[in-house]
């Protein structure tokens, strides 16, 4: 089921997220939860989403690094990719900037350039429950830090390292 995408100014999206406790994570509301969030990141053009995003403070997020309607130079895709109850474990010293947007600022359609490390090491638990570690770098380790921050309440316009290079939705050529 396709949700609202809730939008910077309610509560939800800076309270960040409380971890999905033991048994829960494989019970059959977890799952819709994440078909939820799946809809909905497609529907609304998105590489990522969090659950704070459609308005469930829990440590979910989902990833599927694709081309869409604005980011259109994706050189690689990546698959669906569920973390629940994520950690990051390293990051690299190396950092690369990208031009990055929010679902959760769309009604305000900014895009704006952020400063991250080129690769993230993460470890979540998936869908079915099981413990993996992940080592991602490109786009997708973009992604997955950008989602991260969700659970802690962090936009990436809380991050733009310049105002003067933000941008509107129909400007950005990516």
């Amino acid at each position: 089921m396709i949700r609202k995408t809730v939008q910077i100014g309610n509560k939800v999206i800076r309270a960040g997220g409380r971890n999905v406790t033991g048994r829960a994570i494989r019970l059959q509301k977890i799952k819709r939860l994440i078909r939820d969030m799946v809809d909905t990141m497609r529907h609304d053009n998105l590489i990522g989403i969090a659950a704070p995003q459609i308005g469930v403070g829990l440590n979910v997020f989902v990833t599927e690094v694709r081309k869409t309607r604005v980011r259109t130079s994706v050189k690689k895709d990546d698959a669906l990719r569920i973390f629940i109850n994520p950690k990051i474990l390293s990051l690299s010293k190396k950092q690369t900037v990208l031009i990055e947007g929010c679902g959760s600022v769309a009604n305000a359609a900014l895009f704006g350039p952020v400063r991250r490390p080129a690769k993230v090491a993460v470890q979540a638990f998936d869908a079915d429950g099981k413990l993996f570690k992940l080592v991602a770098d490109g786009l997708l380790a973009k992604a997955i830090q950008h989602e991260y921050d969700h659970l802690r309440g962090v936009l990436c316009i809380d991050k733009f390292i310049s105002t003067k290079k933000i941008v509107h939705r129909d400007e950005y050529k990516g």
